[in-house]
Parts: structure tokens; C-alpha cells; sequence
């Protein structure tokens, strides 16, 4: 099969190691080919996403992890990928010493021409011994936070953060955790709307957005503003009321331009767009665990008019309400087994 050019194509490069676990290298790996296919299906435009499985062996018939996976290029072999993972590893990550030193020269090397790395569990001590952490926010697998601690003291582990973000570098704490990067990825690369198609596909649950999970070096964060902290508090407890960003900022008292200034500051968006993906956020939770009507989800949230809710909803999510729910719904495991039956209906 020939290779498409590489300038035409997205490449990522799924990193295979001896002790990995499988399922860290197989979740990025079908979130991807289903954005790949989403992506041909809308004719939307954006690179098509080449993924390569690559060896950190000896060759191409090495086996890795306890479940079969075959490599499909070796480490060096390859062009340079925009994105590379790093699989978790099974029990003692410090066991790695052949495969870091294998992959230290190689991860620098991507890192130096622009590659996005992501690493998960315990697979964030194959980046870490690399020595691009050295100085940057980094989370693993709780069990190893001591033993990660002592052999990198040089990293800023954030053990109350599933991911971290140092520029182009990502921890994973958790497989759930690297799906929540590999949707932000997704979007990055594509758009929100094949990212939104992806999460809702993989896993709807994803209950937060990826900023609110992740802790990112050098950002400014809201805590350091306390009139934006109690902003964010009066907006998330009275998500319904019918007031302007004037009359939030009145209540404050401050100017309605401070209010927007400090929070485009603090959180990089404006009062009433975070009051407005609150809003649906709170509204998903709705679609997902009841059976309430569009119209009565739209009031409970603050707009009475459902119309418009709903067009706020599809350019957020990129579907409507109704589809939202049908989606989510669909993948709710039922039993079908029958009620067991109540003692006046036993003979």
C-alpha cells in the first residue's frame, strides 16, 4: 500500500512497549479512526489521520502486552508524527530502563519538531525519563505517585489532577482520563463538531470539559480571582435566572466591562458564554437521566423559548437536544429481564 505524503496527512504514531497494557494504545487508537471517518463522511475538509503502531522492539514480530498487538513500523523508521502516545505499563514502570533509553532520543526528537506527546498511568515514566518533564506540571497512576515522586523529583506531580497539559505535553492519570485528551486532540485537530461525535460515540459520560479536568502550566486560573470565583459560584446556582451580565455585574458592584475583562483574564471567555455552555452542560444532564420535554428542559435551564434553546444547544454540541438524548440513550445497557413478581400476584 503506498504511503501518502506526508505533508497530507495527520500521522500518529501509537508507541508499543514491552508490559504495556493494550487497552491504553486501543482507545486513542478507534477514537481516532472513528474521527477519521466522521471527518470522510461530512466532506468537511482536514487531513486524513494516518496511525501507525510503532515498535520499541527489536523488529516488526516483536508481540506486545497481554493481549496480542502486532507493530506495524519501527521506532525510527517512520516520518515524524504530530501526535504520539504512550501506552501504560503492567505492575513496575521502573522496570523500563532498555525502552527508555530506547525512546528518550526518539521523544525529543518529536517533541523538538512539534509533535504533540500524550502519555497515560504509568506510561507518563517513559516521558518523564525523557527528561521533557523536567521542570512541568506531570500526573500518573495514584499507586505510583511515591515511587514517581522519589525517581522524578525534578517533575511537578499534580497528584489532584487526572491530566496536565505543559504546552504539548499531556499526562494521563487514567484511561478515562486519555479519552478526555484525545477528544481535546480530536478537536484541536479537526473541529468541535467531529470532537462532540467522538465523546458521545466513546463515552457520553465524559462529564466535564476537558479544561475543568486538567491542569495546565502557566495558565491563570480563576482561583486567583476571587470576584470571578464568586461570579462562576452565582451563575452555577442560579443557572435559570432571567438577569443581564449588567445586572450580575450590579450585583458585584462593578462595572459590566470589568466583569468581562477580568473574566476573559481569568478563563479566556466571556461571562455569558461560560453562563451559556453551563447552561447546557446542566441541560445534557437533563437529556441523559430524565424523560423531560424539550420545552420543560429549555425553562429549567432559563430559556422559555425552546426554539432558541435548542439552536443554542446545536451550536455548542453540534446536534440538537432530541439527538443528543437518542444518542446517549441508545447506549444504556437494559437487562430485559421481566420484574419478579409481587406477593399478592404469586398463586
Amino acid at each position: 500500500m503506498p504511503e501518502i505524503a506526508n505533508h497530507d496527512v495527520l500521522r500518529i504514531g501509537l508507541v508499543l512497549t514491552p508490559g504495556m497494557l493494550t487497552t491504553g494504545t486501543a482507545l486513542p487508537y478507534e477514537m481516532w479512526a472513528a474521527a477519521d471517518d466522521y471527518r470522510r463522511g461530512r466532506r468537511c475538509g482536514g487531513r486524513p489521520a494516518c496511525l501507525r503502531l510503532v515498535s520499541c522492539g527489536e523488529d516488526l514480530s516483536d508481540q506486545f502486552g497481554r493481549l496480542p498487538i502486532t507493530p506495524n513500523c519501527m521506532l525510527d523508521s517512520r516520518p515524524d508524527f504530530d501526535v504520539v502516545y504512550l501506552p501504560a505499563l503492567w505492575r513496575n514502570p521502573t522496570r523500563s530502563g532498555v525502552v527508555r533509553a530506547r525512546l528518550g532520543p526518539w521523544l525529543v526528537r518529536q517533541f523538538e519538531r512539534g509533535a504533540d506527546i500524550a502519555a497515560v498511568g504509568t506510561g507518563v515514566s517513559l516521558l518523564a525519563a525523557s527528561g521533557l518533564l523536567d521542570g512541568k506540571a506531570a500526573t500518573t497512576h495514584w499507586h505510583y505517585f511515591e515511587t514517581f515522586e522519589r525517581e522524578f523529583p525534578q517533575v511537578d506531580l499534580k497528584r489532584q489532577f487526572f491530566i496536565t497539559q505543559a504546552g504539548s505535553l499531556y499526562c494521563a492519570a487514567s484511561i478515562n482520563s486519555l479519552a478526555d485528551v484525545t477528544v481535546n486532540l480530536i478537536e484541536r485537530a479537526y473541529d468541535r463538531a467531529t470532537a462532540h461525535h467522538v465523546e458521545r460515540n466513546f463515552s457520553h459520560e465524559i462529564r466535564r470539559t476537558y479544561e475543568e479536568y486538567r491542569y495546565m502550566d502557566g495558565e491563570n486560573s480563576s482561583l486567583d480571582d476571587e470576584l470571578v470565583v464568586e461570579a462562576q459560584a452565582w451563575i452555577e446556582n442560579n443557572l435559570s435566572a432571567q438577569i443581564t451580565v449588567a445586572e450580575l455585574a450590579a450585583r458585584l458592584r462593578i462595572s459590566s466591562r470589568t466583569l468581562n475583562r477580568r473574566f476573559l483574564a481569568a478563563l479566556g471567555t466571556s461571562p455569558r458564554s461560560f453562563w451559556q455552555r453551563e447552561r447546557v452542560r446542566f441541560a445534557k444532564g437533563l437529556l441523559e437521566n430524565t424523560n423531560l420535554a424539550i420545552s420543560e428542559v429549555a425553562y429549567r435551564v432559563g430559556y422559555e423559548d425552546a426554539g432558541h434553546f435548542a439552536r443554542l444547544f446545536g451550536r455548542e454540541m453540534s446536534v440538537t437536544p432530541s439527538e443528543y438524548r437518542q444518542t446517549v440513550r441508545a447506549k444504556l445497557f437494559r437487562t430485559g429481564l421481566p420484574s419478579a413478581p409481587s406477593r399478592e400476584q404469586l398463586p
